[in-house]
């Protein structure tokens, strides 16, 4: 039923560019400008700007690209609602995980689904919990997973599971040899932090309002776009990261970082799906979440 005009209509207007539209459909650069070409003329309007090397969507673009997006996700909707008179689960799931998810607990409950319902569509977007909440508001995810809470009323959270943050550095810390400190001792403490816009920083800041300590206040050397990096950054220097227990088990075992228990101060959350509010969940995005939950719950 999809309107592949449209479809490659919300690809430029996605990327901003006709090449990466082009990589991204499968479809040849010609093939694309045809297609703009095609649906400027059918409404006699101009959907985007050129300048220079760049484009631009025209507010009719704008317009346009608001309607498409409506279509996609209703045809989708209809799609997935058909496949509850199937035996089989079938239909497409775009997932967007914030980034400590998609790299350590979501791929094995993806696998386990793909396992259990082969005829489901799968694709995954990584980002912080802020861009996954965004691609969740325009319409180009179905569910998200994230570490934090954003500003956003229209977000609706489902309990998932628990995390711990803790504080880890490298085996070989010059500066620290002891396996357990003090909140004051943290404090003065080089650190690497996640980056703004990330759930983990917010939760940390959280947990510092609570001390009524202010993230200025901390001696923070980095702030880095990914746990990995955090990782790799701590195993060649002496400062301390927070990191997901769930993000360093290999890490341990290997002898390369070790936790740092800090007396009276711990950092829990949960890691939570987000749907719209007044959006219920697809048939298969509800499907996913039961099977989620029951999965971690058999640990």
């Amino acid at each position: 039923m999809e309107n592949f005009r449209l479809k490659v209509f919300r690809s430029v207007a996605r990327h901003l560019s006709f090449t990466k539209a082009a990589n991204e459909l499968f479809i040849t650069q010609p093939a694309i400008t045809k297609h703009i070409q095609s649906l400027e003329r059918e409404y006699g309007l101009r959907l985007f700007n050129r300048k220079g090397n760049k484009i631009y969507l025209t507010q009719a673009g704008s317009v346009l690209l608001e309607y498409s997006n409506k279509i996609f996700n209703l045809e989708l909707k209809l799609e997935n609602d058909l496949n509850k008179f199937k035996d089989n689960l079938t239909g497409k799931l775009r997932l967007g995980a914030s980034t400590t998810i998609a790299q350590y607990v979501i791929p094995q409950v993806i696998s386990k689904f793909h396992e259990k319902y082969p005829h489901v569509k799968l694709t995954l977007h990584s980002g912080n919990t802020e861009q996954i909440a965004e691609l969740l508001n325009k319409g180009e995810i179905d569910l998200g997973i994230v570490e934090g809470k954003v500003k956003n009323r229209d977000i609706h959270y489902i309990r998932f599971l628990s995390d711990e943050l803790v504080a880890a550095t490298s085996l070989k810390n010059n500066l620290l040899k002891k396996d357990e400190i003090s909140f004051k001792e943290l404090i003065t403490l080089p650190l690497i932090m996640r980056e703004r816009g990330s759930g983990t920083l917010e939760v940390i800041e959280h947990a510092l309002k609570a001390r009524k300590i202010k993230l200025s206040s901390l001696r923070i050397v980095m702030y880095l776009g990914s746990t990995e990096a955090i990782k790799r950054y701590l195993e060649n220097d002496n400062s301390i990261g927070f990191i997901s227990t769930r993000a360093i088990e290999r890490e341990i075992k290997q002898g390369t970082l070790k936790v740092i228990k800090i007396r009276d101060f711990k950092i829990i959350r949960s890691f939570d799906f987000i749907t719209l509010h007044g959006s219920d969940p697809t048939n298969t995005a509800a499907q996913f979440i039961k099977f989620a939950v029951k999965l971690y719950n058999q640990k």
